[in-house]
């Protein structure tokens, strides 16, 4: 369809104008010589005329910052609407099986009835069994997997603790989700109460004069011509915020509701800092993390890598709610989307050795922390250094960050 509708036709040329034309009302840089280079490239058939392979080379070629990746998806889905499809997944469990045909509602009491299968080992080896012994789909029960049941196996029902199959969660209480989901980047050009933010990180600000000499030192050349009698330019090197940041976000499932509060700190972070990498995971930190949300399963960066390539001056602020399964932190596998050999606690508290200065920004209420097992985890690996995601929080956990250790 793509091909149809770009190859070298006279709608296809309307159509990439069009796309262009987007691109600048959104703010995304685009000119005429990236457009005519993309054409270029269209004539040359330099990719398979496949709508995946066109996006990342139209992708490439309009987009130079990270930051605006986000608005070149949104731009991309307006004007090529109907074109790129989203990736297949495959399950061994069929689709009809998963259905929602009715939600299951429980009151607080009956909830309280539902006992759970027990320990991490005992839910999965369960599992196991029932896709071994189940031949057909089943609603409303108790043991199979289904949906709108008190089975810890399916989706649309309630269980303490179980593995969601398919479909939206809705009381946050699965320990492993069996689907793959697609997460959004971050906008750095939010101007949040971005102001507000601003004037909080600057309290981590250290400035040095380093690198090329390109700025104008007016002083030392006023007294450099009235020493030597003739015009002595001087030049100094720009003076800027010393301080390095490496800023990890947590992206998807509960954090859904704050994706343009954590823009807004994005914006603003990476206005405020200019020794600043960011990295996106899910959840906990594990083994991988990565830049990109839709390559996030074939681009992962290795954690190792991380704590090997910036120094131990780095400054770490990672954002999440820590809102997850307790399996997530304390037990290997426990990951809701993969297999991870090691617990989350041990990268944890990897990150944390490597790098003392360290804080945790929580977009929920202070007052809700308690009330998540997860949450008091992450506090106390993070040694209490959790903070609201809040201007006061933010002042607060940039004057942690500053303390002498």
């Amino acid at each position: 369809m793509l091909a149809s509708c770009l190859r070298l036709s006279d709608k296809g040329r309307v159509m990439m104008l069009n796309f262009l034309d987007a691109l600048r009302t959104a703010g995304i840089p685009a000119g005429i010589k990236e457009h005519l280079l993309l054409l270029e490239a269209l004539d040359r058939d330099v990719i398979a005329w496949k709508p995946e392979e066109f996006y990342y080379l139209a992708r490439a070629t309009y987009v130079k910052d990270e930051g605006l990746l986000d608005r070149f998806d949104q731009v991309f889905a307006r004007v090529f609407k109907g074109v790129l499809g989203g990736e297949e997944v495959k399950a061994d469990i069929p689709e009809e099986w998963l259905r929602l045909v009715a939600e299951k509602y429980l009151s607080p009491e009956e909830m309280e009835k539902i006992q759970s299968l027990g320990s991490w080992n005992e839910i999965m080896e369960t599992l196991k069994k029932r896709l071994e012994e189940q031949k057909e789909r089943h609603q409303g029960g108790s043991k199979w997997i289904g949906t709108g049941g008190t089975s810890p196996f399916g989706h649309g029902g309630y269980n303490p603790e179980g593995v969601r199959i398919g479909g939206e969660s809705r009381h946050k209480r699965a320990i492993k989700v069996w689907e793959k989901r697609e997460f959004q980047n971050l906008d750095n050009d939010k101007e949040l109460g971005t102001r507000n933010i601003k004037v909080a990180l600057r309290r981590l600000r250290r400035f040095a004069r380093e690198g090329a000499a390109s700025e104008l030192d007016l002083d030392e050349t006023i007294r450099g011509t009235a020493r030597q009698g003739w015009l002595d330019i001087r030049m100094r090197p720009e003076r800027h915020n010393a301080v390095k940041l490496l800023l990890f976000f947590d992206v998807g499932g509960s954090m859904d509701p704050f994706i343009s509060l954590c823009e807004e700190l994005f914006s603003a972070a990476t206005s405020e800092f200019k020794n600043m990498e960011f990295f996106y995971f899910h959840n906990c930190l594990y083994e991988g993390v990565w830049k990109d949300n839709r390559r996030r399963f074939s681009e992962r960066i290795p954690t190792w890598d991380i704590l090997h390539k910036y120094g131990h001056d780095y400054k770490v602020i990672l954002v999440g709610d820590a809102s997850m399964s307790p399996y997530e932190i304390a037990h290997p596998g426990g990951s809701v989307e993969h297999m991870n050999d090691e617990a989350g606690s041990v990268w944890m508290s990897r990150l944390l050795h490597t790098y003392p200065a360290a804080v945790w920004l929580n977009p929920l209420p202070r007052a809700h922390w308690d009330y998540s097992q997860s949450t008091r985890m992450i506090r106390e690996i993070m040694s209490d250094r959790m903070y609201p995601l809040t201007i006061e929080g933010i002042d607060a956990a940039m004057r942690e960050l500053t303390r002498k250790r």
